[in-house]
């Protein structure tokens, strides 16, 4: 909050993202490319579904964006986890694996789709649903 002799300004909460991806490379390019665009966004990554679970537990990020292919808990398995503990929270899923049955599944669970590779086009989709 700023003092000003007519008021008080309330300067407003930046948003936050979870990003859930095993490759470090992944989560480190796309943080950068993130705060590249839009540094005011609060980051928070888990390299697993189970980390992610553990940091929603305190955390309520408005968008997480979410790799397919990762070790114990797919993306869209951790997707279905996200939206019954979260039915708001917008989720993205980030993924070289394009299969039809992948892209339908998501589309079921209301997960917008998006493909890799990383790279501020499709960062800058991704970060429309946060508008």
């Amino acid at each position: 909050m700023v003092d000003y002799p007519y008021g008080t300004l309330t300067m407003p909460t930046s948003a936050t993202v979870l990003l859930v991806d095993d490759s470090r490379a992944s989560r480190m390019l796309c943080c950068s490319v993130i705060r590249s665009m839009r540094p005011r966004l609060q980051l928070l990554e888990a390299g697993d579904g189970e980390a992610a679970l553990a940091l929603l537990v305190d955390a309520k990020p408005a968008l997480a964006v979410l790799d397919m292919n990762m070790p114990g808990m797919s993306g869209l398995d951790l997707a279905e986890k996200i939206r019954q503990q979260h039915p708001d929270m917008k989720l993205a899923l980030l993924t070289a694996n394009v299969q039809d049955a992948i892209q339908q599944r998501a589309a079921g669970l209301g997960v917008h789709f998006f493909r890799k590779p990383i790279g501020e086009a499709v960062i800058g989709d991704i970060l429309k649903l946060l508008d």
